[in-house]
């Protein structure tokens, strides 16, 4: 029986740690609107800093493979390259 009641009491710890997690991640979701609001008003391409932010994440050569394909969809359909 105390096996299950501290199972029980871990899991509420659990789930309330993921609770807090969300209300944090919710208030972080509207300081990045926040920021790209600010950056829309100063005249930036708000689309754009999205993809360079994307973009940033990957790694050199992950990215520089995107880019490469990329430009060879953009040359097959005659639009660069």
């Amino acid at each position: 029986m105390a096996k299950n009641g501290f199972a029980a009491g871990q899991l509420k710890s659990l789930i309330e740690r993921v609770e807090r997690l969300e209300e944090e991640k919710g208030a972080l979701t509207s300081d990045i609107r926040e920021v790209y609001s600010e950056a829309k008003g100063h005249g930036f391409d708000t689309k754009i800093m999205r993809q360079v932010v994307r973009l940033r994440r990957l790694e050199t050569s992950e990215r520089q493979e995107q880019e490469a394909v990329l430009d060879l969809y953009l040359a097959a359909l005659g639009m660069g390259g």
